[in-house]
């Protein structure tokens, strides 16, 4: 029997599908047109449900070390009691997105939850390239920690979370931290994440049916890291799958979709993390490829995910 979309997912998928087929992929390395179309999509899953009312957000500031200046977004709950909190990393192949575009999602997330989130306007490359954005991550890091106490979050209970490009972001940033002293970690969640910038050989078993593709990740991984992409070279704090070492990182929620370009290298990190003494929970979701859980919401699929996420939140 041959791999094949969840029967849910495919339906939600229907109408976009043959907009997708008439429409001409954008070339390998054209970052300006995986902008123009995929901001616009992400926007409209982004608001294709309710946003909650009893989230309230607010605008803070930090500064990296190399002195640019990065915009967060607090999001919390009414009457929620102190205690966790998570930064969250958007997705976007490292190349697009920015943090409007997901005040849908983190707020849904927040409002099942209880847990605050801080949202992180991290740079894109290629005009930021490695290790830029990381570095905005770790400032946000330092910076909620530094004010935990004013925001009633609990230092030993903050996690790190993100989607795609994003779930690789929270990676990184758990190898950053441990390779630093800190500050401490209590969980990642790694959402469908973006891990290897080697995974570049397609498998026709899931090409059918891929939503972000091989040549997508030909055209991020390089605006990423340049001429180093794919090479001996490249860090683990920059794709995490090149990890040789995961002893001490933070306990791991991970999920992929089984028609998903990062299904292996997710596979292989949960593994990796397991094989070092982390716990690890890993999600592999048949039927399901990218972002499927933005597409088709009300999918079984989706729901049983989202209720997974909102569990781990909650656990933190």
């Amino acid at each position: 029997m041959a791999l094949s979309l969840d029967p849910e997912i495919a339906q939600a998928l229907a109408p976009m599908a043959g907009a997708m087929a008439d429409a001409t992929p954008p070339a390998v390395g054209d970052i300006a047109a995986r902008r123009a179309m995929w901001e616009p999509i992400i926007g409209a899953a982004g608001t294709a449900q309710p946003i909650p009312d009893d989230v309230k957000t607010s605008e803070h500031h930090t500064t990296a070390d190399d002195g640019a200046r990065t915009t967060m977004r607090w999001y919390t709950k009414d009457g929620a009691a102190p205690g966790p909190a998570v930064l969250f990393f958007h997705g976007g192949g490292y190349i697009f997105g920015h943090i409007d575009l997901f005040d849908g999602p983190v707020s849904r997330y927040v409002s099942a939850s209880g847990v605050p989130m801080l949202s992180v306007e991290y740079r894109r490359a290629p005009e930021h390239p490695f290790p830029a954005p990381l570095e905005d991550a770790y400032s946000a890091l330092r910076w909620l920690h530094a004010h935990a106490a004013e925001l009633g979050v609990d230092r030993d209970r903050i996690g790190v979370m993100g989607d795609s490009a994003g779930g690789g972001m929270a990676a990184g940033l758990t190898i950053l931290a441990r390779e630093r002293g800190g500050p401490k970690i209590a969980r990642q969640i790694l959402i469908m994440p973006m891990l290897d910038d080697r995974t570049t050989t397609p498998d026709s078993h899931i090409a059918p049916y891929l939503l972000w593709s091989y040549d997508d990740s030909l055209t991020a991984w390089p605006a990423l890291l340049g001429e180093a992409a794919g090479g001996p070279g490249v860090p683990a704090t920059a794709a995490p799958a090149r990890l040789e070492d995961a002893t001490g990182l933070p306990p791991a929620y991970i999920e992929v979709g089984q028609l998903d370009v990062f299904r292996d290298e997710d596979a292989a990190y949960a593994t990796k993390l397991s094989r070092a003494g982390v716990p690890v929970e890993f999600h592999l979701h048949p039927g399901a490829p990218h972002e499927f859980d933005s597409i088709a919401f009300t999918s079984d699929v989706a729901r049983r995910a989202i209720t997974d996420r909102i569990r781990v939140l909650t656990s933190i």
